[in-house]
């Protein structure tokens, strides 16, 4: 524990609070007193309680999100196409995966086929195990086709509710850690119904079953858990080594479940760095966990037959920087204030410099550019130049790549979180740069000391990490909302550990001269009561409500579309059309794709520009050329898409293709001074037009009134 001063008791130094004296707890003849007896079955009878109302808690939220999901598709009735339509975008080509092995003749050729596909990328054979992280999908398919529950539950449930058992999981890893720090489960209760009543900032499972964050959060969720127990003070090493196992274990699950995960654990890692420079964490415990970020991260790279993107990570690179850094620098923690301060920026700079040429160096030696596109988003984000990088400004032109929006506070606040999540961290924070200011003064004078007694507050390393954690991820869900769901579950532990925290009332008591123990305990109660109170009146019945309310699947247009494909191309059929339609057009009918949404992999994009040009202004001899040079037997052209007004004027799809082309926009509005008008109509208005310099190319087989399918003429 990292405290401002040592409570005395008379001439004596009181016991820290988790590791109580012999002399109190122990009689003359060596026999244990009966209250404390009483107060270990006690802590017994209520860790099982609150394991209970955990798992429970954990169940009903499972339950109520696939309720959800039912309620909102009639999954249950409606047709296996729509089932899988409704599995959107990457959604859905994750899917594909775990369809595509289920239906394998065996294991082995499920294996083989993932492992050398050609039906993802047309003209090009690929890992997709190395290329994205399908690993849950292999797993849970090959658990389905050796268990007994075919006859019983098919495969497109058993994928469903593994999704949502997660969930459970989640919960109560949620739980545990608001357990964990304030040291009484009603914490873990106050956050898990802020976790459910704030559902809709929270968790978004119901209706992106597959995606990659869904599978990975309750493992990054267990990971904070176990690191939460990690730092308690006085553990026996036998619970160190336990501890540090299992979040050594939830780090690699996280790890391989998503493909963004070492950006997260990067901003951990500097979560990390912060507190062990500010000396409020253990030192030793820092090194154990930067050791496991990167053992877990090589772990996943071994698995992802080597993905070079893993080892470019700036995770990898950071992390070895610190450790060398550390070597170098090894009276870091010595000296006065300024003594002290002058190290850290040195300290600071030489890991940047470190990390900056370690991670340079390894790009070079690997020719990695797979998350180029990422830091060209980033740099454009944040006001760097602009740009006129078609996959920069794909991004940037993204409601969910854009700032957190200001009715996600509006939402927050209904539910009292936030309020209470800004009240906890401002006192946390003050809390926090008084210890930070004392370690680093490293002051043992006595008159410094003499001013120290007069202040009571107290911050535990588990409780600095959190406060750290929960800053960090507050400020990247504020400038990119997709981001929003690793900040807000986070803050509803941070507030209902601080809601029931003893050494957050004592504080507050304290300031204005209130402070007694047995006030301390009925505030730390009732307040947190209270406020469950008050969730449940408010948002009870809105909950039912929602249970109650029974929507259907319906999108006529995309299913005729795949039944089409089905019934009238060949197996062998190459098809062009956008990320997200070709996505459903692999899941729903098996054919080859020219291109899709998973997007790290520079040919792709470039690949994926180029088809683009189906809905920029370009020649139809152009088009049929750069279509026919990836094999494509059809093309797929979307309304939705030729027409849009989803977004404004600049961020259209087909005005980024024209910026990127050198062409001025259409419609009113300004254009750069260097573009230039086409000499040719927009491709994807002008085919519909039949005239004889499109029909010698592309001939129409299809449309209603979303698609229009048409089939390129093959050329010699």
């Amino acid at each position: 524990m990292t405290t401002v001063r040592q409570r005395r008791v008379g001439k004596g130094t009181e016991a820290a609070e988790d590791q109580p004296s012999e002399e109190t707890n122990v009689k003359p003849d060596g026999k244990i007193p009966t209250d404390q007896t009483g107060g270990r079955l006690w802590n017994i009878l209520s860790i099982i309680v609150g394991g209970i109302v955990a798992v429970s808690l954990g169940l009903l939220t499972s339950v109520y999100v696939a309720t959800l999901h039912e309620n909102d598709l009639w999954f249950s009735n409606i047709k296996e196409v729509e089932r899988e339509i409704s599995f959107r975008t990457e959604c859905g080509l994750y899917y594909s995966y775990y369809k595509q092995m289920i239906q394998a003749a065996s294991i082995q050729q499920g294996l083989h086929g993932l492992v050398y596909d050609n039906k993802t990328e047309s003209v090009r054979t690929i890992n997709i195990l190395e290329r994205m992280n399908v690993y849950q999908e292999v797993f849970l398919s090959i658990l389905y086709r050796i268990l007994p529950i075919q006859q019983y539950l098919e495969p497109v449930y058993f994928y469903i509710y593994t999704l949502f058992g997660l969930q459970a999981v989640y919960v109560i890893a949620l739980y545990v850690t608001s357990w964990l720090l304030s040291g009484t489960w009603l914490s873990g209760v106050l956050a898990a119904c802020w976790y459910i009543t704030n559902r809709v900032d929270t968790t978004r499972v119901e209706f992106t079953i597959p995606l990659r964050e869904n599978w990975a959060l309750p493992f990054f969720a267990v990971q904070i858990a176990a690191i939460t127990y990690l730092l308690r003070t006085h553990l026996q090493p036998v619970q160190e080594r336990l501890t540090l196992l299992a979040v050594f274990i939830a780090t690699f699950l996280f790890s391989l479940t998503w493909q963004f995960n070492q950006f997260m654990m990067l901003i951990q890692a500097l979560a990390l760095f912060i507190l062990d420079c500010l000396d409020m964490l253990p030192t030793a415990k820092v090194t154990w966990l930067y050791i496991i970020q990167i053992s877990g991260l090589l772990l996943v790279c071994v698995l992802q037959f080597f993905n070079s993107m893993i080892l470019g990570s700036l995770l990898i690179s950071f992390n070895v920087s610190v450790l060398i850094a550390r070597t170098i620098q090894k009276n870091l923690k010595k000296g006065g204030l300024l003594n002290r301060l002058g190290k850290l920026i040195l300290h600071v700079l030489l890991v940047l410099c470190l990390t900056l040429l370690i991670n340079k160096f390894i790009k070079k030696i690997l020719n990695l550019e797979s998350d180029e596109h990422i830091f060209k988003f980033l740099k454009a984000k944040f006001g760097f130049g602009a740009t006129r990088d078609f996959d920069a400004n794909l991004y940037l032109c993204e409601e969910a790549f854009g700032l957190l929006p200001l009715n996600t506070f509006s939402r927050l606040s209904d539910t009292l979180l936030f309020y209470v999540y800004g009240f906890v961290l401002f006192l946390l924070t003050v809390a926090a740069v008084i210890v930070a200011f004392r370690n680093l003064s490293g002051s043992n004078q006595g008159q410094l000391m003499e001013k120290m007694e007069e202040c009571t507050i107290t911050l535990k390393p588990d409780a600095a990490y959190s406060l750290v954690h929960t800053v960090l991820f507050g400020c990247l869900a504020l400038s990119t909302m997709r981001m929003k769901y690793l900040w807000t579950s986070h803050m509803c532990v941070f507030a209902s550990f601080g809601l029931c925290s003893t050494e957050v009332w004592k504080l507050i008591l304290k300031c204005v001269h209130l402070y007694t123990s047995q006030r301390t305990q009925v505030i730390k109660y009732s307040i947190p009561i209270i406020t469950l109170l008050y969730i449940s009146y408010k948002f009870w019945p809105g909950i039912m409500d929602e249970l109650s309310e029974l929507r259907e699947f319906y999108d006529p247009d995309t299913v005729e579309l795949m039944n089409w494909i089905k019934s009238n191309t060949p197996n062998t059929a190459v098809f062009a059309g956008s990320m997200q339609l070709l996505a459903g057009v692999k899941l729903c009918t098996g054919r080859t794709l020219t291109n899709h949404p998973h997007y790290e992999d520079k040919n792709l994009r470039e690949r994926t520009k180029q088809i683009y040009q189906i809905y920029a202004k370009r020649s139809p001899g152009d088009v049929h050329g750069i279509l026919r040079s990836f094999g494509t037997d059809y093309v797929i052209l979307e309304d939705s898409i030729c027409y849009e007004r989803r977004h404004s004027r600049g961020c259209r799809l087909r005005d980024l293709l024209d910026v990127a082309n050198g062409h001025i926009m259409d419609g009113l509005g300004e254009n750069e001074p260097d573009l230039k008008p086409s000499l040719y109509p927009r491709f994807c208005e002008e085919i519909k037009k039949n005239l004889p310099s499109y029909t010698m190319h592309f001939t129409r087989v299809f449309q209603n009134k979303t698609f229009h399918v048409y089939k390129l003429a093959r050329h010699k």
